[in-house]
């Protein structure tokens, strides 16, 4: 599974990419489950259009084998928080 996490927006307007490789990790399944969990709750999201952040917040894309989910702070859940800190910190 390929789970790749866009940041954009804060005050600076940086933006940040980083993607993690599930395949031979010895920690697949864990991280799986949890990019799978981030996607089914992606199906109660706000519809399109809708503000998600602050100004001056961070904004994710978070994209799992080819499906993507948007979301920012504050609105992420404990999930998305946990998938993109990981993914930020752990990813190439």
């Amino acid at each position: 599974m390929r789970i790749e996490v866009v940041r954009t927006g804060g005050f600076a307007g940086i933006e940040r990419r980083a993607v993690v490789d599930t395949a031979g990790r010895c920690d697949a399944r864990e991280w799986e489950a949890l990019a799978e969990r981030v996607l089914r709750r992606a199906r109660d999201a706000p519809p399109p259009g809708t503000p998600l952040g602050v100004p001056d917040g961070f904004g994710y894309e978070i994209t799992v084998d080819g499906r993507t989910v948007r979301t920012a702070d504050p609105r992420l859940s404990e999930e998305e928080r946990e998938l993109i800190t990981r993914v930020l910190k752990e990813g190439a």
